[in-house]
Parts: C-alpha cells; structure tokens; sequence
C-alpha cells in the first residue's frame, strides 16, 4: 500500500509539472506574432520611405543649387542619385500598400549653404541609413523570416547607399573636375545602385542587365 501511494502521488506531481510546464512553456500564438510583424515592418517601411523621399528632393534641390553654381556634373550626380532615392521610395510605398497602409512623407528641404556643404551632408545622410536605420530594419525583417520583397526594401537600398556616400566623398576630394559638363552617370532602374560612368554589364546589387539602367548626363 504505501508503494502504491507512492507512485500515485510521484504520477500526480509529474503531472503538475507537465501542466505548469505547458503553461509556462506555450508557444505564442502564431497570429499575434505575425501581427506584431506586419506591424514593425509597416512601421520600418514608413520611415525609409519618408527618408528615400527627403533624399530625392534633398539632391533634386542640391542638383538645382549645384547648376546655379557653375558645377554642373554635380548637378547631373545629383539628379541621377535623386533618381535612385525614388527608385528606393517607389518600392517601399508598394509594400506599404499591399500590406494595408498608407504611404506617408514629409518633405522638409535643408538650407542651402554650398556645394561641398551639400556634398558632406549627402555623406551624412547616406552614412546613417547604410551604417545604422537599414542594418536594423534588415535584422528584424531576417529574424521573423520577413518576405523576400521586404527584405530587398531594405537589402537594396542599404547598398546602394553606401555606393551614394562614397561617390560623394570622391566628388568632394576633387570638386573642380566635377565643375564642367560631360560627367556621365547610370543608375539602375530596379535598387538604384549608381555607377561614374557607363552602365555596367550587370548590376552588381539586382543583377540585371545593363539595360536597366537609366543615363544622365
């Protein structure tokens, strides 16, 4: 008898912890974490798209001062990285709208100080979304096993942007031969990478072809 007992009150603790453990232990319910989801990514696609889009006007106006100024192959980069700024803004407004929203932006243009002025604060502006606002947006769209097309909304103009920085830091260490016409720039018309130059082959970020790309100059 006391045997018996035994295993009888060994079974009913064993199934108190089993129950406590399932309690404790329950997987999340899987809508509430996809919701969760689609939210964040609702909320990391509206801020990269209000910033792809003060980006575009930014270097629009900065292409017009640029012009003004007598730099007129600055004025051409401006333009083609203002052109790859949209190409960033059309892609986010997409997804915002298949997954529900409303894209929303909020253009506020800089002052106008000088050509190496605007040049430093596209350096600027491309270093934070390359170095920080897309590395983070890129991690939670990976870690909840996001949509490809999300994960490109923010893969490719990370890229890209770090093409954009560097192109303005070589155009500011040598200003004066950017001042005259001829400069010719491509930009593809799916991320947006930019290239000094001819089109490449392909485009080293989407791999398309060099047809796919749009020429300024």
């Amino acid at each position: 008898m006391k045997i018996n007992l035994f295993l009888a009150m060994a079974v009913m603790a064993c199934s108190a912890a089993i129950c406590a453990c399932d309690c404790y232990c329950k997987k999340p319910d899987a809508s509430v974490t996809t919701q969760d989801a689609k939210t964040v990514y609702i909320e990391n696609l509206q801020a990269a798209y209000n910033g792809e889009s003060n980006a575009s006007a930014k270097y629009a106006f900065y292409a017009e001062k640029a012009d003004e100024a007598g730099y007129k192959s600055v004025a051409t980069m401006f333009r083609a990285t203002s052109k790859a700024e949209s190409i960033h803004a059309e892609a986010q407004a997409a997804l915002i709208k298949s997954l529900g929203a409303e894209p929303k932006k909020e253009i506020k243009l800089p002052e106008y100080v000088d050509v190496a002025t605007s040049l430093k604060d596209g350096i600027k502006g491309e270093t934070y979304e390359f170095e920080t606002m897309y590395p983070g947006f890129l991690k939670h769209a990976r870690d909840t096993k996001a949509d490809i097309a999300i994960v490109r909304a923010f893969e490719n103009p990370m890229e890209a942007e770090k093409g954009h920085a560097k192109m303005y830091q070589d155009v500011l260490n040598d200003l004066e031969n950017w001042k005259a016409e001829g400069k010719v720039l491509a930009v593809c018309e799916i991320c947006g990478f930019t290239a000094v130059g001819d089109a490449p082959k392909s485009c080293p970020i989407c791999m398309v072809p060099a047809e796919k790309f749009i020429i300024f100059k």
